[in-house]
């Protein structure tokens, strides 16, 4: 199976400059893949739902433990990797499991917490080579850490 490639995109929010952190998949910003996945699923509501995760707003700890699902124990075995587009993750989060090993990296069993009839199994899942994920948080880490004052 071929991997998929991720980055982690960091831009300032509009309404106050704090840093968002939103997850691209293969280039396509995951807010985008899920938004497509839930309107042809004919989910309701859907689109424009997602935004990324702001890290100054809550406690995740260490993005790159984050990311590797190992920060959110106390919310369950799933980790959240978007938020609400209004900057809350528990508003209106997107779980998944992510699982780590020497050689590959996945993101899978997706969930709307919220809406727990919805069924996310045809989205996902994703693979990523554990290198090029490596990589992809060291420059998280250093974008995160270049952006504090």
């Amino acid at each position: 199976m071929t991997s998929n490639e991720i980055r982690f995109d960091c831009r300032q929010r509009g309404d106050g400059g704090v840093l968002v952190v939103l997850p691209r998949i293969d280039g396509e910003p995951l807010t985008e893949l899920i938004d497509s996945f839930e309107i042809a699923a004919g989910m309701r509501p859907a689109g424009d739902a997602y935004g990324g995760l702001t890290p100054q707003f809550f406690r995740f700890g260490p993005m790159q433990d984050h990311f590797l699902g190992q920060s959110t124990k106390a919310m369950g075995p799933k980790t959240p990797v978007l938020g609400c587009e209004c900057g809350e993750w528990g508003c209106w989060p997107l779980m998944a499991r992510i699982t780590a090993t020497a050689a590959l990296v996945t993101w899978d069993s997706f969930e709307q917490p919220h809406r727990k009839t919805r069924d996310y199994t045809a989205f996902g899942p994703f693979q990523f080579d554990h290198h090029q994920y490596a990589d992809a948080l060291r420059a998280l880490d250093a974008a995160i850490g270049s952006d504090e004052t």
